[in-house]
Formats: C-alpha cells, structure tokens, sequence
C-alpha cells in the first residue's frame, strides 16, 4: 500500500506534534494477514507489548511522521570468551523460562494482559523465581531484540569496565589498619565529578603528574577553612577516612584515560599527530602502478663533508633528497647537495625523476645497464609535505606538465611513509661506516668531536649515495604487501622487479618528457616586459635572443610607444640567461644577458638583488650631497652672470642702435673666431722670455698679428669704418 512493509524486530521512531523524536518502538509480532503487529517502547522500564494496527503505522511511515531506524541503541556484541560462569548461569535460567513463556504456540496470547499474567504465575510456581522476575526477563527479551544474549545481566564483564553505584557498606579490599586511617568511602558519581574536574584543572591544564594533582584536589575539594592563630584562615584536610584514596583516584584515571588530550595537552597537538596518533592502511594501496603517485621528501643527512677545493674545509652536513615511486618502493630520483631544503633542491631532485640514469651514473663514474635503473618518467601525481612544492614555485610544473600534488598534514610523516622508511633504510646502509657520520654521543660534554673525522666530499657521498640507491633497488622488502595477482605471477617484493611487472600489467601512468623541457618547468617565473632597449627583467637587467632580433620586437616596441608583458622561466643561480615558453609548450626560446650589462653576468639573483639595493642606499645616503652641490653650482653660475651683467653694462655704447648691434654679429663672430684662434693655437716647444743675469729681459721684435693674419687686419679695418660710420 505505501511501498514499504513491516518485519518482525524492527525498530520505528516516532515523532510528536512538533516533530521531535518521540518514542522508539519494536516490531514484536505480525499476524498472517499483516492487519495487526504488536510493538514495545524499548527504552521505558515499565514499557509492555501493545496493538497497533499495521496500516497505522505504514501511513505515518510514509507521512514522516515515524521513520525506520537501522542502527539499533540496544544491540550488544558479546564475546562469549568475556563472559563469566556467573553471568553465562544467568543467562540460560532467565533463556530456560522465556522459552517456556515466549515460544511461538503462546503468541499472541501472551501480549494480552490477563493471559500474560497467568502464564508469568505458572512459571513462577515451575522454576521458583517470582513473577517480577520473569517479567523483567520477557521484558528484557522483548526490548533487545528477542534472542539468547538479550537476556544477559545489564553490568559489563570484567574488573576494569564494572561499574557500581552500590552505596553503603565500604567496597573493596579491606584496610589494613582501618582502625587507624579509617575504612574509606565509596566512590559516587559526585565523587567521580571531583575526579574530573581535578584532573582538568591539574593534570591536564598545568601538566602536574598525578600525584601532585591528587594533592591538590585534597587540599581544593577535601579541606575545611579554619582561624589560625593570627587570625589568618588556613586549610586543614579532611582525614582519610573521609577522602577517596591515591588507589582511588588513579583507579578512575586509567578507566577513563584519553590518550588524545593527556598528549595534545601536555606535549601537544603536533607531539600526538607525529608520534602518538593511530595508524591504520597502507599509502601502497593508493596507487594503482608505476608512476601513480611519487614521494618526494629531503633529508640532511647524518655526515660532514670537505670541499673539493680544499679538503681542509669541512662544508656541513649535505642535503638529500629523495624521490620513490609508491606502487613498487623504486627510487626515481635523487639530488645530494646543498640546496636546500628548498625548491631548488626539489627542483633538481624531479629533474633528476626524467633523466637518463646511465648518464646520471655514468657522470659519477659508475657504469650500469639500462635494466639495472630504468626509471626516467613524469608521475601522475606527486605527494609531499607542507613545504616548497606547496608554494608558488610549483605552479609552472603543475600547470604545464599536469602533475597533481598532495599535500600531507604538517607533523603525519606517515602518510607518506614511504619515502620516510627510504630515508631511514639508507641512513642504515651507509652512516655506521662513513668517516664523519654523526653518532649518539655527538655534542656530548667529553664526546669526541666526529666533524673532525670529515673525509669524503660531495662528490664522493653522492657516489656512495647512488650506489646505495642501486642496492635499494635490488633489495628484497619484508613489509611490501603484495596483491593476489602478484602473488599468482610470482612476483618478488623486490622494488626492481615489482616496478618491471607494473610496468607490463599496469602501465599508462608514466610519462616521458625531455630533459630541458622538464627543467625549464621546474624553473620559476617571473614577468618580463619587452621595451626598445630589450627585454626588461629582474629590476631593469636587458636582454635579447635571436627570435627577438628576427621579429624586430624592440623596434615594433619603440614606435608602439608601450612594452609588452611576457613570461619567462630562470634558474636564480644563473641568471645570464632567461627562457620564454613557446605558445605550445614544446620549446623554447633562449635569452641571452646583453653586453652593456656585464655588471649582472655571473652572478646569482640574490647577488643582483643586494647590489641593487645597496645602490639605492648610497643614493639615498648621498642624496643630500648632491643637492648641495647642485645649489653650489647654481651659486657660482649666479655670481658669474652677475660679473658679465655688470660688465656688459659698463662698456655698452647706449648711442649704437638695436638694428645695428644685430646686423654685425656675422663680422663679430669671424672676428672673435680668430682671436680665439690665436689664443688656442697649438705651439711646441714655446719659448719663455729669457732673463739675463743682470734681471733685464731681451726684447725680441714683435711680429705683429696684421703680418701673421691679413684676413683678421681686413675684419678689423672693417669694422673701423662701421664703427666711424663709413658703410662704404
């Protein structure tokens, strides 16, 4: 009728007029024809079996005003194992008379009141129990889902989880000297009040041990006020014959422990994420095969290294980072260095990932074959913790080459145990017998002092690095939990071989990229503009390339008169380069650092970076100083038009007319020129006038400058005839 049907068992909530959750009903009976169904309140302790008409309860059903509730408040799972002789002897007396009571050819007369009652009197007389007995056990059969284990006694199993509210006579062990200290008193719900409130304020909130909170709940909780002698009010403790006990106390502490907040109070929410927190499932089940998803992680490893330079110099300890594939445990990729951890350090470890690994070992003087590290792909996803590959550096990487990144909580290693377990398997391999490892005394007052013991550089570690990589990956893994079909081709827990097996049954994750693409993806960006001096970048570097010069982007720049914005990727360390992405992400074009600006080449952008500001900051320091100067040189320019006003103004001839003083600026100016001709003539070896021993001076025959210049003796008869007013 309403797309539904009742079933014996099962459990009906109830709503009232206003819709919150009334009563909760069980399905006891149903008679042949489904016209009438008999149901009980499960949670009343005085609750009886009653009609209702199915059709009733099927249109509230659909009317939401009842619904049908699946998890059911009364189910108990029950380990027989747990149970004790007492209550299994319970039990099968209480099942004994429900049997008789409660079997099928009594239904449904045992829900009538007038039968029941009878029946419940018969009992009585058979097995000797009274009739408020044997309806507390059909009303306990009834409620939990009339089967065997309903009838259990309601106080759990075992020392530990019993809990009793007896009050009276002194529980427990008696005391031993109860006639002296007292015989204690019962531990109450009010008593269990106290016991929370002085483990919140003591244990957990200051960190206290639970002793001293004990104390300090006697004193807070168990004390009476009391005048002193001076006056002064003073707290005396209650004697112990009327305060729970230390025993008592702790007793109710590790029943109710929680392990979550003692830890994340007292050592906090990261103490209890990293190192107490559950750990349940395995990351391997996450990925589907090879290159699914690949852990990236770095490590500063366990040991000081000398530079290459001068093995007199210990440089640190190196930074390692790793990268391993999740389905077979193969490391796939590898930087030793001492970037980092950092996004270079990243960077050249996921470059790493795509290159060929002959030539990675080959670069290190380590000869294999192709099958023995046939790893240079792109994963489908990358997971690592909070840290560079999470910043904005990697967006290039998962925009252009598709590479979903996850992410793990600060403070959960586990979630990516994998490349966690790496690190601490290669530790293992190498670090007892490497000269310069760290040991546990290091820094230890009278320790020795292993940096001293420093002996292989970079070079040499990243060797051993690789060689211990290769072993890795050859290596047999007892905690890989191989899969059925594995299992079925034989297959080795061997990260080599499962990588193999994956490749051939589950291939389609990896992805090959070449090299230089897949570096300059990893690379950051920044935002270039393209002017008519070049390609403007970092703070005003320049640069050009060839495609530049080709499509005349520097001319089109100029005479649009704005500069176009571009993209470009750059390796901080090297900046005499920058690379613009091609439209279609398959290439790329190379910008090279002009030649006027060879102050930047060479040098890292941090360098630039500090060289640009340090300018700034003579600038600003000097800026002053150049002010002054500037109004110094206004000063004396001022004073030297003085000096020419005053003269132009003590020999101008007022009678000359403007029109004349114009019209012989040609003459005065080749006039001039000559006479400064004759003042800026190159003469060598220009003689002095001689003195003579009696201090005379020798008078040579002038030469005049009519004999050396006739053209200047014209200019200036010319100019006596103007002056005379003779035009002819």
């Amino acid at each position: 009728m309403f797309g539904m049907q009742l079933t014996v068992n099962m459990l009906i909530q109830f709503t009232s007029e206003d819709g919150s959750p009334d009563q909760m009903e069980r399905v006891l009976w149903i008679d042949e024809h489904r016209k009438q169904a008999v149901t009980i309140e499960i949670l009343g302790r005085t609750s009886l079996p009653k009609f209702r008409e199915a059709v009733d309860i099927l249109a509230l059903l659909s009317l939401g005003q009842a619904c049908i509730l699946s998890d059911d408040p009364m189910k108990r799972v029950i380990r027989e194992d747990a149970l004790t002789e007492n209550e299994r002897m319970m039990r099968e007396k209480a099942w004994e008379i429900v049997q008789v009571i409660a079997g099928a050819e009594n239904l449904p007369n045992l829900f009538y009141p007038r039968h029941r009652a009878e029946a419940i009197k018969n009992a009585s007389e058979a097995f000797g129990v009274s009739e408020k007995t044997i309806l507390k056990y059909l009303r306990r059969f009834w409620q939990r889902g009339q089967h065997k284990n309903a009838l259990l006694p309601d106080y759990k199993s075992g020392a530990l989880n019993r809990r009793s509210n007896s009050v009276g006579k002194k529980r427990g062990r008696p005391r031993k000297f109860a006639d002296i200290v007292g015989h204690g008193v019962n531990v109450d719900e009010e008593t269990k009040r106290v016991f929370r409130v002085a483990l919140n304020r003591f244990y957990y909130g200051k960190g206290l041990s639970l002793v001293r909170s004990y104390e300090l709940m006697r004193r807070e909780y168990y004390s009476v006020e009391k005048q002193g002698d001076e006056g002064t009010e003073k707290k005396v403790l209650k004697s112990s014959a009327e305060t729970p006990t230390l025993g008592q106390f702790k007793y109710h502490f590790y029943r109710e422990r929680d392990w979550k907040r003692e830890v994340s109070t007292r050592q906090g929410k990261k103490n209890y994420l990293q190192n107490h927190r559950p750990i349940v499932g395995d990351s391997t089940s996450e990925a589907h095969g090879p290159g699914s998803i690949f852990q990236i992680d770095a490590t500063i490893a366990d040991i000081y290294v000398v530079s290459r330079y001068n093995r007199n110099w210990i440089i640190g300890r190196p930074v390692v980072y790793g990268v391993v594939d999740t389905f077979s445990r193969m490391v796939c990729g590898l930087y030793v260095g001492l970037e980092g951890p950092s996004w270079i350090g990243a960077m050249m470890a996921l470059a790493n990932t795509v290159k060929n690994k002959v030539e990675f070992c080959k670069e290190y003087g380590i000869d294999i074959g192709e099958e023995d590290f046939p790893v240079h792909h792109l994963p489908e996803a990358l997971l690592a913790d909070q840290g560079e590959i999470s910043s904005k550096l990697a967006e290039p990487m998962i925009k252009n080459l598709n590479i979903k990144v996850m992410t793990a909580p600060s403070y959960r290693p586990e979630l990516k145990s994998i490349v966690e377990r790496f690190f601490k398997t290669l530790n293992g391999y190498v670090k007892p017998i490497l000269p310069g490892g760290i040991q546990p005394d290091f820094r230890e007052r009278g320790s020795h002092d292993y940096r001293l013991d420093a002996t292989l550089d970079l070079y040499q570690f990243t060797q051993i690095m690789i060689r211990a990589v290769l072993h890795h990956n050859s290596s047999w893994m007892n905690s890989y939990q191989r899969d059925p079909l594995m299992i079925e081709d034989g297959v080795e827990p061997i990260p080599l071989k499962l990588w193999n097996w994956g490749i051939k049954n589950r291939a389609g994750k990896l992805r090959t990229i070449s090299e230089d693409l897949m570096r300059l993806h990893l690379m950051p960006t920044t935002t270039a503009s393209i002017t008519a001096r070049g390609i403007r970048c970092f703070k005003g570097m320049l640069y050009s390339s060839e495609k530049a010069l080709q499509e005349r982007w520097f001319e089109k720049a100029r005479n649009d008169g704005r500069s176009i914005k571009v993209t470009v990727s750059y390796d901080p360390r090297n900046p005499n380069y920058i690379y613009i992405p091609q439209e279609d992400g398959k290439g790329f074009d190379k910008c090279y650092l002009l030649d006027h600006q060879a102050r930047y080449r060479e040098k890292t952008i941090e360098e630039i970076e500090h060289l640009l500001e340090q300018e700034k900051y003579d600038q600003k320091a000097n800026e002053d100083k150049m002010l002054q100067r500037k109004v110094d040189l206004l000063s004396e320019i001022d004073g030297i038009i003085k000096d020419a006003q005053r003269m132009t103004k003590q020999e101008r001839n007022v009678s000359e007319s403007k029109s004349k003083r114009v019209r012989d600026i040609r003459i005065n100016r080749h006039l001039e020129k000559a006479l400064n001709r004759q003042n800026d003539a190159f003469e060598l070896e220009k003689r002095q006038p001689v003195e003579t021993n009696e201090g005379q001076v020798i008078q040579l025959n002038p030469i005049t400058d009519d004999e050396l210049n006739p053209e200047l003796s014209l200019l200036r008869k010319k100019q006596r005839e103007r002056f005379n007013g003779d035009d002819k």
